[in-house]
């Protein structure tokens, strides 16, 4: 049987922070790899796609390094698309990731993540299970 790999979605620095502890310690439970992915758009404030691209590398070293600390098999991706939802479901499939990870924190983050429906969209295309983690959720899964 091959083993488990988690597709966790991280979309703020603060998200990474936030994940990190919960998702260490189901990936242990689960003998599972994590592979962290951030979908890079551009937002009205940026003035260069550098500025979304550092925003991305940002939020992948804080949850990929404290994975790693925590003896995780962790990888980082990054992701350039318009479509979020599809962005993180066609990585899940070509990596043969066994679950998706969805952290919904952040204020800006849950806005732009409802306004396109990412979730919804998520949920009603993924061929594998989808976990919602949402924004005033603390604890363990």
């Amino acid at each position: 049987m091959s083993k488990s790999k988690m597709l966790v979605a991280v979309s703020s620095p603060w998200a990474s922070e936030k994940l990190a502890g919960p998702i260490a310690d189901l990936a242990k439970r689960l003998s599972a790899e994590v592979l962290v992915s951030h979908v890079t758009t551009l937002h009205d404030e940026d003035e260069h796609e550098s500025d979304a691209t550092q925003r991305g590398e940002h939020t992948l070293k804080l949850i990929v390094d404290e994975l790693r600390e925590a003896g995780i098999e962790t990888e980082g991706v990054m992701l350039f698309s318009d479509d979020t939802a599809k962005a993180i479901l066609n990585t899940a499939k070509a990596r043969e990731c066994t679950m998706i990870v969805l952290g919904l924190t952040g204020k800006g983050v849950l806005k732009r993540l409802i306004a396109g429906d990412v979730p919804a969209n998520i949920i009603r295309q993924a061929d594998m299970p989808v976990l919602l983690c949402p924004a005033n959720w603390n604890g363990l899964i």
